[in-house]
């Protein structure tokens, strides 16, 4: 029962925290994958500042 936990923590941390981050850094043109920066401890609090600042590059069309 102790791996579907962690499974099912993955799963939830994914489509909770991952996903939508990933959305939206890709809708302002930038990388999906700085949403994995997001799990950091820390790190988080400043992609969020930085993504606030940074300048938002049209998404392809």
């Amino acid at each position: 029962m102790h791996g579907l936990g962690v499974v099912l923590y993955l799963v939830l941390t994914y489509f909770l925290v991952c996903w939508p981050f990933g959305r939206i850094f890709s809708r302002a043109g930038h990388s999906q994958w700085l949403s994995l920066l997001m799990l950091v401890p820390l790190v988080n609090l400043i992609m969020i500042w930085w993504f606030a600042f940074a300048e938002w590059k049209p998404a392809p069309s």
